[in-house]
């Protein structure tokens, strides 16, 4: 059975899983139009995840996305995003996930191993750290490269060194 993107049933799913208690804290982010999108605290994240593949009504089954946003000058500062899709129900859903500069978030890969690379990406980009993530490291930035190039704060020539005498010095107890 197919099921099209705007589907009332699948939005009544959705409402009636945030309704229940173990759902406290979730809910639904109205001003998206384009899919139904779910802002979720970082405590609830495997709990949604692990309800959202494995419900027969969900079926959840591919995490095509994970972003990182930067709200410089708002607290939170950070909001991670997945895009999740379920192939046999034809569903799309958004999750966005409020991070505080410095905290850590939990890791989606032992539900979606894709997530792996994804969350990589978010922490070599933004320095997002996923919690119990199986091999945490950069990989775009070479090891020894200062800072997250897609922070807001980040200069936009980079940090000056011995390959950038160009760029903006480092600020003071930063090594």
């Amino acid at each position: 059975m197919s099921r099209s993107l705007n589907d009332h049933a699948f939005s009544e799913h959705i409402a009636d899983l945030l309704t229940d208690t173990s759902m406290d804290g979730i809910s639904l982010d109205a001003s998206c139009i384009d899919m139904p999108t779910v802002v979720v605290p970082p405590k609830k994240l495997i709990t949604l995840c692990q309800q959202l593949k494995q419900a027969p009504e969900f079926k959840f089954n591919f995490l095509s996305d994970i972003g990182g946003v930067d709200f410089l000058d708002r607290e939170p500062r950070f909001e991670v995003v997945y895009h999740l899709f379920s192939i046999e129900l034809n569903h799309r859903i958004r999750l966005k996930c409020p991070l505080a500069d410095g905290t850590t978030i939990p890791t989606v890969s032992k539900i979606w191993s894709c997530a792996d690379w994804h969350e990589r990406e978010a922490f070599d980009m933004f320095g997002i750290i996923f919690s119990d993530h199986p091999n945490l490291k950069r990989i775009y930035m070479d090891d020894d490269f200062k800072g997250f190039p897609l922070r807001k704060d980040f200069p936009v020539r980079g940090y000056q060194d011995d390959l950038n005498p160009f760029g903006e010095p480092e600020p003071e107890g930063d090594s």
